[in-house]
């Protein structure tokens, strides 16, 4: 028979009650009470090391003459005069530099630009270099050049190009689009470098219609490489 009710616990029943009071008092410590707020982890610091050709007085000439190029090409869209002066305001040229590539004189004349903003921009690049020349005169930037083969065999990619198509030699077009071939290529005379010169080629012999909108410049130089590069 069932013991009878009289009002007070069993002892073993007392004892559970006291073991379930035991193992809650533990764990209070694992809980967040009111408004507190438990601190997240910390995150490490993630440092990014810089490169050699990030720092702003090491000027890879290859670089200043694709932006030159890209900024002299008639019918350049905004985007690319806006991006062109961007990375050129990341680099401090010499002297020497500015002279030799005339990088100075086509950032001058962008600052009669039609547009408020490329013209702005423009500016403040112009007067950041010129502040710079004035103060450290003498001072020497850090310069990236190609080497002799190299620029060899880039000629002869261009008089291919030229070939291709039916421009003077000098035409500004064929070294925006040779320059920026080797800048899609990593600025390398690689397996990709050759290919993709070769089918573009290819295709600039063969299908005039490409050649005309290429020419005319409704055809973005950076949109055709990216098409044909291998």
């Amino acid at each position: 028979q069932p013991p009878e009710c009289s009002g007070q616990e069993r002892p073993d029943v007392r004892e559970s009650h006291y073991r379930v009071r035991e193992q809650l008092s533990g764990m209070e410590r694992f809980l967040v009470k009111g408004n507190a707020v438990v601190p997240a982890l910390e995150r490490p610091k993630v440092y990014r090391q810089a490169t050699l050709e990030s720092l702003k007085r090491v000027v890879v000439i290859e670089d200043i003459k694709r932006y030159k190029s890209i900024l002299e090409l008639p019918n350049q869209t905004k985007e690319n005069l806006m991006e062109a002066l961007l990375e050129l305001k990341k680099k401090i040229p010499s002297q020497e530099v500015l002279l030799s590539t005339k990088i100075g004189h086509t950032v001058n004349k962008m600052r009669k630009n039609s547009d408020s903003e490329v013209s702005e921009l423009a500016q403040v690049v112009y007067k950041m270099w010129k502040s710079f020349i004035k103060k450290n005169r003498n001072k020497q930037s850090i310069e990236v050049r190609c080497d002799h083969k190299t620029e060899s065999l880039r000629s002869n990619a261009r008089k291919l190009l030229t070939e291709a198509l039916e421009l003077k030699h000098d035409d500004p077009l064929i070294e925006n689009i040779e320059r920026e071939i080797f800048h899609q290529c990593s600025r390398l005379i690689n397996i990709s470098y050759r290919r993709t010169v070769r089918a573009l080629v290819f295709t600039l012999k063969r299908k005039p219609e490409v050649r005309e909108q290429v020419k005319s410049y409704r055809l973005p130089v950076k949109q055709l490489i990216e098409s044909h590069k291998k």
